[in-house]
């Protein structure tokens, strides 16, 4: 799942190349894991919560869930991705400071 998310997310950044945003947002999952009947004994502690990943460009959503145990590599090829489209960003201008005037 995370894969068809990252050739998705891909896909996107090449139709923004020109122009346009794209927001990704990342957070904890709030739903627990389903428990069973072998985890009642286990603490609450010991559940593995999920991370929740997002993208939009204003029409088209994708999001994709990813388990803690996954997320280094889920990251690791997210980050290729971002390397490969962030040099479409625009440089900030700097700002000129003021010249305080005469009398």
């Amino acid at each position: 799942e995370a894969d068809t998310f990252l050739n998705e997310l891909h896909k996107l950044f090449e139709r923004k190349k020109k122009g346009g945003s794209i927001w990704i947002t990342m957070k904890r999952s709030n739903q627990k894991p389903l428990k069973s009947k072998k985890q009642k004994g286990q603490d609450a502690a010991a559940q593995e919560f999920k991370c929740l990943i997002r993208a939009t460009d204003g029409k088209k959503k994708i999001s994709t869930a990813v388990s803690a145990s996954e997320y280094m590599k889920f990251q690791s090829s997210y980050a290729l991705i971002l390397r490969a489209h962030i040099d479409a960003l625009k440089k900030r201008e700097k700002a000129k400071p003021k010249k305080e005037g005469g009398k």
